[in-house]
C-alpha cells in the first residue's frame, strides 16, 4: 500500500511525538552552511570506498573454504543537513530546536548486474546505514563508513548465496531483466549556495502573529504553524567513479488546525508554504488570509451534512485533481511495479497503447524548480543514485510511451531515467517527482461547471460533487489485493442542477480502480494548479508535487469517512484577556 499525504499533514502528524527543546536551546540564528565540495568528509568517503573495493573479497582462502566474492558495485551517500524549527500555537512560542546530522547510506551488490545480492525479495540486502561525525575528523569518518562498509558486506554476501540457490530452484520468472543497470559515472560539483540565515526575533514575532488568528475561533481545538530553515548537502561516490555534490535550501511554514463535528467527526486542514529562502515566503497578509481561511472552512465544516455514497459526475480542482493523478496513475508508472510476482502491473503490457483520453499528456520533471512561482517539493538535480534529473515524457496523446526508472532494469527498459529516489536509509526505487498533467482539450471553469450540470442532469442526478481540495490518498498495486484507489477529500460541494447554491459536505472518500475512472475523464479547466507533499512507499517517504488542471469526470464514486464517535469539549475554552490579546488576538 503506498501512501501519500500533504507535507502539512506530516507535520501534524509527527508533531506530537517529536520531543523540543525550549526557544533558549535554540543558540544561534541561522542554519550553518554545508559543507564545501572539496571538503574532508567527500575526500574520506572517496578513499575508504577504494580501499573497500580493492580489500573485500581479495583475501586468500582459509582451511580448504572457497574465496569469499568481491562486491562488483560499491556506492556512499551522505546526508549532511542542517535544521532550524519553531513552532507556536494560539499566538505564543511552543517549541524550537537547531539540529545537525550527518548520516551515511553504504550499498554493496555482490555478483554482477545480471544476477546479485539485491534480486527478488532481496533488494534491501544491499543497504547498510551508519550515523557519522558532525566535525571533519578523517579518522572518525573512515572508521564509521569502514564499520557499515564491512556489516553490509557481511549482509550482501549472505542474501547472495540465498539468491543463487532460489534461482536454481525456483520457477522462471516472468521478467528475467537485470538487478542493476550499468550507468556513465557522473562527475557534479554543484556550486554551494548562499548560507541563509534567519531573524530569529522576527520570525518569532511573525508566528505568534500568525498562529494568534485562530484565537478568535473557539472551536478550533488543535492548531500550529511551523516554520522551517533546512540548509542540507547530498554526497554521492561510487566505485564506478561517480561523484555527485548537491546542496540545497529550504524554507517552509506550515499551518494546520483541527476541529470536531457535534456527531464526532474529527475535521482537519492544512496549508503549506515553501520557497528557497525565507525572505521569498509569503508576506504576513497573505499568510493571515489563508490562515482566517483554514479557520473559517473548519467552522463551516463543522455544521455542514455528512454524505451519502454517490456515484456520478464531478469536478476535481486542480489541486485535487493532482493529487488524484498522482495516486492513480503517476504510482502505476513507477518502473519496479512492471517485474516481480507480487505486482498487479496494471499498464505493463499497455506500452504504445492509449490508457487515457487522447487530450491528456503526463510527464515528470524534477528539474523544475518552481510553477507559476511556487516552490515544487519534487524538484531535484541528481537523484539518490547519483544519476541526473530528466524531464520523462510518460504520456503523449493518452498514449503510454514509457516508465520512471532507477537502476532497477525491467523488460522493456534497461537505464535509468533519473527517477531513482529514497528516503535515508531505504533502498531507491523508481519513484515520482514533479508529476506534470496538460490538456488540449481545456475550457474556462465556468464553462467547467456548466458541462458537470448538464451531465448530472443527463444522468438523472440531482447533483455532481465539485472537489475543492484533498489532503491524501493511497494506491494499491499488489496482485493480492484489488488494483484500487482511494483519495479523502476534505472540501467537497454538492453542485445542484435546479439553480439552489451550492452545499458544503463533510465525510467524503473517493474509491475506485484505474483503468475505469482514467477513461471517464471528458474535459479540463484551462489553468494548472500545484500540490505539494510527502509521498510513502517501499523506498521511504520523499518530497513531491502534482501539477493539474481542474478536471471533469464523467463517472465517480465516494463512501463516506469514518464517523468517529469523540464528543467535542465539555469545558469551554478560557476567555482570552489582557491588552496584548485584544491587540494581536482579539477579546472574546
Amino acid at each position: 500500500m503506498l501512501i501519500c499525504r500533504r507535507i502539512a499533514a506530516i507535520w501534524f502528524l509527527t508533531l506530537g511525538c517529536i520531543g523540543l527543546p525550549s526557544i533558549a536551546a535554540m543558540k544561534t540564528a541561522s542554519a550553518t552552511p554545508a559543507l564545501a565540495t572539496d571538503s574532508i568528509l567527500l575526500d574520506t568517503m572517496s578513499r575508504e570506498l577504494a580501499r573497500a573495493m580493492s580489500s573485500l573479497g581479495k583475501a586468500p582462502a582459509k582451511d580448504g573454504a572457497a574465496a569469499q566474492p568481491s562486491p562488483y558495485f560499491l556506492s556512499y551517500v551522505v546526508t549532511d543537513a542542517h535544521q532550524v524549527s519553531m513552532t507556536a500555537q494560539y499566538g505564543a512560542i511552543s517549541n524550537a530546536v537547531e539540529n545537525h546530522s550527518r548520516v551515511a547510506d553504504v550499498q554493496v551488490r555482490i555478483g554482477d548486474p545480471k544476477l546479485d545480492n539485491t534480486h527478488g525479495q532481496h533488494r534491501a540486502s544491499a543497504l547498510s546505514s551508519v550515523t557519522l561525525p558532525l566535525n571533519d575528523d578523517r579518522d572518525a569518518i573512515a572508521r564509521s563508513l569502514w564499520w557499515a562498509t564491512d556489516r553490509g558486506y557481511g549482509n550482501a554476501l549472505e542474501n547472495y548465496l540465498q539468491v543463487e540457490t532460489e534461482t536454481k530452484v525456483r520457477a522462471k520468472e516472468e521478467d528475467n531483466s537485470p538487478d542493476f543497470s550499468v550507468q556513465q559515472a557522473q562527475k557534479a560539483d554543484v556550486a554551494a549556495t548562499a548560507t541563509m540565515t534567519l531573524d530569529k526575533k522576527k520570525w518569532e514575532q511573525e508566528l505568534r502573529t500568525l498562529s494568534a488568528v485562530f484565537r478568535e475561533y473557539p472551536d478550533i481545538y488543535n492548531d500550529a504553524v511551523l516554520l522551517t530553515l533546512t540548509n542540507e548537502t547530498d554526497y554521492y561516490a561510487s566505485s564506478e567513479g561517480s561523484s555527485v555534490v548537491e546542496p540545497h535550501t529550504l524554507a517552509r511554514v506550515v499551518v494546520v488546525a483541527s476541529s470536531r463535528a457535534e456527531d464526532g467527526m474529527e475535521l482537519f486542514r492544512a496549508e503549506t508554504f515553501e520557497a528557497a529562502t525565507p525572505g521569498n515566503l509569503p508576506e504576513e497578509a497573505a499568510l493571515v488570509a489563508k490562515i482566517h481561511r483554514v479557520a473559517d472552512d473548519l467552522v463551516k465544516l463543522r455544521k455542514a451534512p455528512v454524505t451519502e455514497p454517490f456515484n456520478g459526475p464531478a469536478i476535481l480542482s486542480g489541486r485535487a485533481a493532482a493529487v488524484f493523478f498522482h495516486e492513480v496513475l503517476g504510482h502505476r508508472l513507477e518502473g519496479q511495479r512492471q517485474r516481480g510476482d507480487e505486482e498487479g502491473q496494471t499498464f505493463t503490457k499497455n506500452l504504445g497503447k492509449p490508457i487515457l483520453p487522447g487530450f491528456l499528456n503526463v510527464a515528470d520533471d524534477p528539474t523544475l524548480e518552481t510553477f507559476n512561482g511556487i516552490q515544487l517539493s519534487g524538484h531535484y538535480t541528481y537523484d539518490d543514485e547519483g544519476q541526473p534529473a530528466r524531464r520523462v515524457e510518460l504520456i503523449q496523446d493518452g498514449v503510454l510511451k514509457t516508465f520512471l526508472m532507477s537502476r532497477l532494469p525491467i523488460a522493456s527498459f534497461g537505464e535509468s531515467n533519473g527517477h531513482g529516489r529514497a528516503q535515508t536509509g531505504r533502498m531507491p526505487t523508481g519513484r515520482q517527482g514533479n508529476l506534470i498533467v496538460t490538456s488540449t482539450k481545456s475550457v474556462p471553469d465556468a464553462k467547467l461547471r456548466q458541462m458537470l450540470i448538464a451531465e448530472a442532469k443527463k444522468q438523472g442526478k440531482p447533483y455532481g460533487l465539485y472537489f475543492a481540495d484533498i489532503s491524501s490518498g493511497f494506491a494499491v498495486t499488489t496482485r493480492r489485493s484489488p488494483q484500487a484507489f482511494q483519495v479523502l477529500p476534505i472540501i467537497v460541494y454538492r453542485v445542484y442542477v435546479d439553480g439552489r447554491p451550492d452545499e458544503l459536505v463533510r465525510g467524503v472518500s473517493i474509491v475506485g480502480t484505474p483503468q475505469t475512472v482514467l477513461n471517464r475523464i471528458a474535459a479540463t479547466g484551462d489553468k494548472q494548479d500545484v500540490f505539494n507533499g510527502e509521498c510513502g512507499a517501499e523506498s521511504g517517504s520523499i518530497p513531491v508535487s502534482a501539477i493539474a488542471p481542474a478536471m471533469l469526470v464523467t463517472e465517480i464514486e465516494t463512501q463516506r469517512q469514518p464517523q468517529g464517535n469523540s464528543r467535542p469539549p465539555i469545558l469551554p475554552p478560557p476567555a482570552i484577556v489582557g491588552e496584548k490579546a485584544r491587540e494581536i488576538g482579539g477579546a472574546q
